[in-house]
């Protein structure tokens, strides 16, 4: 082999690795290209450990790219600057760890069964797929740092924050599945890559709202529009102050005509409790509508075939199409709650109840067992007057 001074030159690139005959390469920072007479490729990362010289194989070059060994490199080098211990029980290379994509995959299987909301876990698998597998995603898991990681959200930081901040947790959690796997030594924390990245802009996290006294303008117009399923199903969202998804999911064994109720059993509240809705008798037209035209006697309600729910876009585009693309569904909670508290003397522990907020005093919670569900009825009963007050008064 040909003497290692005689290559001391810093930064291989991908072509010089492939190319590169014979000897012993250095890339820098101890790392290095070992070329055999046989022509098998390699790297080897030379460091001092208790004062002695170490020459580290990390693994062949046909399973490790360049940029994958000096990932390794780094790590290394790191742990042995700070007196951490550099070599598990179980030597870790790039034949004996899944990549961080495989890792990932494998972490999303184990835990997404605990996820009531299966759009939030669809998503989630998502986000890592369009934003990090580009990046690392076929590096080693053992080998991910915060360099790398900051590497990937520093396009998206400032554009999409929100998601940036999931998509860091998320790669967090991969993280700690896969140290519990035994595919990482160690823990790893991702603190430092918020503090590397640029401050993000402090948003307005609450969900664009129309203003209430808007409300019935746009009732009245959805009024004169065709009775489609997305055209009823936001129209009884808004009477009920209620959330989409309990909209697009209810089905006609949760409705009772007669006391003219709507029972949304717990698995499909955000709080897991069931919520009792009184309906207005502007709500009730609407189902007397939708239930002369049910596919089934027990299917959902806002569907046109009782078994395929409408999608989340579905109403958002009823709004799209009549101008409203800033205007959220979810917003006219914020609606009902404004007018209730402008409007009306109803006090806030009703208003709660009716939008089925939790109580935030937990010994309160504890000693109010009513649901004011006379009172709801009236509160209910009022908000749908205002809201086709336009029609009224035409």
């Amino acid at each position: 082999m040909r003497d290692e001074r005689s290559n001391e030159l810093p930064n291989l690139t991908a072509l010089q690795v492939k190319n590169a005959g014979p000897g012993r390469h250095a890339d820098g920072r101890g790392l290095y290209l070992l070329v055999r007479e046989s022509g098998s490729r390699s790297w080897v990362f030379r460091c001092q450990v208790d004062g002695k010289r170490q020459d580290l194989g990390l693994g062949p070059v046909s399973k490790l790219s360049l940029a994958q060994a000096r990932a390794e490199a780094a790590t290394l080098r790191i742990r042995i600057q700070n007196g951490e211990p550099w070599r598990s029980e179980k030597t870790m290379t790039a034949e004996t760890t899944p990549t961080f994509a495989a890792a990932a995959r494998a972490c999303h299987t184990a835990i997404k069964g605990g996820w009531s909301n299966q759009r939030h876990a669809a998503s989630w698998l998502v986000s890592l797929e369009q934003h990090v597998f580009p990046v690392f995603g076929e590096l080693p898991v053992h080998l991910v740092a915060s360099p790398i990681v900051r590497e990937a959200l520093a396009p998206i930081w400032l554009k999409i924050p929100e998601t940036a901040r999931r998509i860091l947790q998320r790669i967090g959690t991969v993280l700690d599945f896969a140290h519990i796997q035994g595919w990482r030594p160690d823990e790893v924390t991702l603190r430092s890559v918020a503090r590397a990245l640029p401050r993000q802009p402090v948003e307005d996290s609450h969900y664009a709202a129309m203003p209430y006294i808007e409300v019935p303008v746009l009732v009245a117009t959805l009024h004169r529009l065709s009775a489609t399923a997305g055209r009823d199903a936001l129209l009884f969202t808004i009477l009920n102050a209620v959330r989409s998804g309990e909209t697009r999911l209810a089905t006609w064994s949760e409705i009772d005509f007669e006391a003219r109720t709507w029972t949304i059993p717990a698995c499909r509240m955000k709080m897991k409790r069931q919520h009792i809705v009184p309906l207005s008798l502007a709500a009730v037209a609407i189902l007397n509508r939708r239930h002369s035209i049910r596919a089934t006697d027990d299917g959902l309600i806002f569907s046109n075939h009782g078994t395929r729910p409408l999608s989340d876009m579905t109403m958002s585009k009823v709004l799209r199409d009549l101008g409203h693309s800033k205007i959220t569904v979810h917003g006219f909670r914020s609606s009902f709650t404004d007018w209730a508290a402008e409007r009306t003397r109803t006090p806030k522990e009703i208003v709660d109840k009716a939008l089925a907020h939790k109580l935030a005093d937990r010994v309160e919670a504890a000693y109010r067992r009513t649901d004011f569900l006379d009172r709801r009825r009236n509160l209910m009963r009022a908000w749908a007057t205002f809201a086709f007050s336009s029609l009224q008064s035409e």
